[in-house]
């Protein structure tokens, strides 16, 4: 007897709306993350891309625009004619002022019919309560919709509270992807797998056996176009907050029983609520804010933050934070844990270093170098993990030598690796929330952080001065060498 196969069902329709979509974030990163996954064959054919934006412009004038401006942002071997033109066949452009109701009407019509949607807000969060108020009031909004909230959420914690708050009123929380770009890359979630897929490290991920935790996430441009919103940002809100709490989470949390999104949230929500609540004292005592002043960057001469354009005279919004912080629970007791970030620093570089403890007694008598063992994680601008070990130096005697174990991401596989964006994107448009933050998570994240910002006000302090190319103010070195440690680059 014949048999008959079930019917394949069509791929949905996917109309993918961008706030802001002629904007630095859509232009720099989004746009070009989305050629990526176009010319890789990951976005289904009935895949819509529309960029809203205030301009009086047809789709036209809209093209001539992306023309000029995209590409240079595409890694040059991955750009090509024949993909480039299929992709621009998927960009439309809408003209929306995101305060003004009717324009909204104007977005309804140009979706497809019966499409899912997704809502990238990559706006200032003032807009987001008004954005998602019109799209609902359109009848833009159905149960399979998702919106895409970019960071900063908020100013503080009942900023973050309220946005929360407004924008629940029309999105479920399983439709909300709170974007961290940093969780989105390589590394970052490599180092679930260097954690929990093996058995070497979990032994001795604790207390006694870690001496300190280093995160490190440096740049070495200044402000910039940012001016405006830095100045009125810092870099606590900016990069502290959600860069790298975040990886502070993945360093710290415990192993969740799955990769479900909520299962691996959890875990990190136990690390946020266990971070040690700051004191005055303790914010005077264990952070360091700094500024930058004029030096040199990659060999050229670089202007103080106050000699940038769009900052206000006598400014004192710091560009440079370094603090010590402390997880209270039994993995991490008495460990101490250093973040640092800035702007205008020495290079660009992202990594994480677990310092383990030292040796209790050593019987090499003849080498004046220290046992120091490190795992030193690289997230930018390369990418790779590195295991420092001790090793005799060749010759009669017994001196040691660090050497390093690698593991270098990019020659180990093959495969093509996908940008940050890009993989991000992809996990929106299949509704995988793993690495998205959660209402609590941030929430969490403010709760700490707001007593550390609130005590810097009390304390009144301008920020310490830093040269223009330097690793920061001498006080973050000070800072590590009161627990007998040193940054990575000055050991």
């Amino acid at each position: 007897m014949a048999t008959t196969s079930a019917p394949v069902a069509a791929p949905l329709a996917l109309d993918l709306v961008i706030f802001g979509g002629v904007g630095d974030l859509s232009v720099r990163k989004l746009l070009p993350a989305l050629y990526m996954a176009h010319l890789h064959g990951n976005l289904s054919l009935q895949t819509r891309i529309h960029a809203l934006g205030r301009q009086d412009w047809d789709r036209t004038a809209f093209l001539a625009f992306i023309e000029e401006k995209v590409p240079g942002f595409i890694e040059p071997k991955a750009f090509t004619e024949a993909g480039w033109q299929g992709f621009v066949e998927r960009l439309n452009f809408v003209s929306v002022d995101a305060t003004q109701a009717a324009d909204f009407d104007a977005l309804g019509r140009a979706l497809q019919a019966g499409s899912d949607r997704v809502y990238y807000l990559a706006t200032a969060p003032s807009l987001f309560t008004a954005i998602c108020a019109h799209l609902a009031g359109a009848g833009l909004i159905d149960s399979h919709s998702r919106v895409v909230l970019e960071k900063p959420l908020g100013h503080d914690l009942a900023s973050a509270q309220r946005i929360n708050d407004e924008v629940g009123q029309y999105f479920q929380e399983q439709q909300i992807f709170r974007i961290d770009h940093y969780l989105g890359k390589e590394t970052v979630q490599n180092l679930m797998v260097l954690r929990f897929g093996n058995t070497i490290f979990e032994p001795l991920w604790r207390s006694p056996y870690i001496k300190s935790v280093q995160i490190t996430v440096a740049e070495s441009v200044g402000v910039g176009s940012r001016a405006g919103f830095y100045d009125g940002t810092g870099a606590m809100r900016d990069m502290i907050q959600n860069h790298l709490l975040q990886l502070l989470c993945i360093v710290a949390m415990e192993p969740p029983v799955s990769l479900d999104a909520d299962a691996v949230r959890d875990e990190k929500l136990k690390v946020l609520r266990s971070l040690r609540p700051m004191t005055v004292a303790d914010v005077a005592r264990d952070t360091v804010r700094g500024q930058y002043s004029a030096g040199a960057a990659n060999g050229d001469a670089a202007l103080g933050y106050l000699q940038e354009d769009n900052i206000p005279p006598g400014s004192s919004t710091e560009t440079f934070v370094a603090l010590k912080a402390h997880i209270n629970n039994w993995r991490w007791a008495n460990v101490p844990i250093f973040l640092r970030t800035g702007k205008r620093m020495a290079e660009r570089r992202s990594e994480i270093v677990i310092e383990f403890a030292d040796l209790p007694f050593t019987i090499f008598q003849d080498s004046p170098r220290q046992s120091v063992n490190r795992l030193m994680i690289r997230l930018q601008p390369e990418e790779h993990v590195q295991l420092q070990m001790m090793a005799k130096e060749p010759g009669s005697g017994m001196r040691l030598r660090p050497v390093h174990l690698n593991l270098d991401l990019e020659s180990a596989f093959s495969e093509r690796r996908a940008e940050a964006y890009e993989r991000l994107l992809m996990d929106v448009i299949k509704g995988r929330l793993t690495h998205f933050m959660r209402r609590d998570e941030l929430e969490a994240a403010w709760t700490w952080v707001d007593p550390i910002l609130e005590g810097w006000k009390l304390l009144n302090e301008r920020p310490k001065a830093y040269t223009a190319g330097s690793w920061g103010p001498a006080a973050s070195s000070a800072l590590m060498a009161r627990e007998s440690g040193a940054w990575v680059e000055e050991s």
